[in-house]
């Protein structure tokens, strides 16, 4: 395993993170693909026995069961100060009016719960799942900064939004002394490659941290184009992600098959290692919902792509509708 500082922070991070949407109850939350408790747990074993030391959650995964899963796994698996446990908030979990978003109301009730379900004092990265229209972004960068002082978060991040809502968080908490974002975690892929225009330029001027989510394209850089999998079929996110596929998405899916069966290697590893060879990703969010996810993920650590083959991967790509944000 490799180990980078997150951003500009002093924190050093896995060049992996797992990220733990596939662990909660599958009867809560609208997630009837992710494995129970049981099933769960020897994932999180296993990516702690590779050396991966950061893992990602939110608190509206499985309505908060993932939290729970994972916070008493890493409890009996790891000790708190060795490893990087993030989770995020914004999306509603509890019932009522204040049940959402990033007012100051919303995230001081949305950190104790997580705390809680997680069974820690602290959380390393606490980021906000989206950008909220409805909250002063003053107001919710001065509560991030209350929390972090009230020693409930070390860091902050983001996730998700346009580059411009980012710098302006990023200067707001800059004129006033605030805790920053010292990481971003967006959607990029082969498959999705627009925050190449904007929000990649800026986080490497800033020395911000990406951690992409859906790396793999939950899985569609990794199959044939036809093929369908349980998630495929039930998860509402990917009709809005890829709903409207081009037919240049079906000829990136081929370009890595054809070099993954050149290299010998699964199509996993040629897909991740494209993602770990832009020099501004610190660490991929990879889910696992078999062993062998695990095993690609860190193999793909060692798969070193030619400027010639990653030229090839990125050809058949298209502009895309910009996709995440909600």
């Amino acid at each position: 395993m490799e180990y980078v500082r997150l951003g500009n922070t002093g924190m050093k991070v896995s060049r992996l993170c797992l990220g733990c949407m596939t662990y909660g109850r599958p009867d809560m939350g609208r997630h009837p693909w992710t494995l129970d408790e049981a099933a769960s747990r020897p994932f999180i074993q296993r990516a702690l026995e590779l050396g991966i030391n950061f893992f990602d959650t939110a608190n509206s995964y499985s309505d908060g069961s993932s939290e729970e899963i994972v916070g008493r796994a890493l409890k009996d698996f790891a000790r708190r100060d060795e490893i990087v446990l993030a989770t995020k908030v914004f999306f509603p979990v509890r019932q009522g009016r204040n049940n959402r978003g990033l007012s100051r109301k919303a995230l001081f009730a949305d950190i104790d719960d997580s705390l809680r379900r997680l069974g820690t004092d602290y959380v390393d990265l606490y980021q906000i799942h989206r950008w909220d229209p409805e909250t002063p972004i003053e107001e919710t960068l001065e509560a991030l900064h209350d929390i972090v002082k009230a020693g409930k978060a070390r860091y902050i991040g983001a996730s998700s939004m346009y580059a411009w809502q980012f710098a302006k968080a990023i200067y707001t908490s800059r004129a006033h002394g605030w805790t920053q974002f010292v990481t971003m975690q967006n959607y990029y892929n082969l498959l999705y490659r627009e925050e190449e225009r904007e929000m990649l330029k800026f986080c490497a001027d800033q020395g911000i941290g990406v951690i992409p989510w859906s790396p793999q394209a939950r899985g569609r850089l990794t199959r044939d184009w036809n093929e369908q999998t349980e998630r495929d079929r039930t998860d509402d996110l990917m009709g809005t992600l890829y709903g409207a596929t081009l037919d240049a998405d079906r000829k990136v899916v081929e370009a890595v098959a054809a070099l993954a069966a050149a290299r010998g290697v699964p199509r996993a590893q040629i897909a991740l290692a494209w993602v770990l060879h832009k020099s501004v990703v610190t660490a991929p969010i990879v889910g696992a919902s078999k062993m062998s996810h695990l095993d690609d993920a860190v193999a793909a650590l060692s798969v070193k792509l030619t400027p010639e083959e990653i030229a090839a991967l990125e050809a058949p790509y298209v502009p895309h509708p910009v996709l995440g944000f909600s």
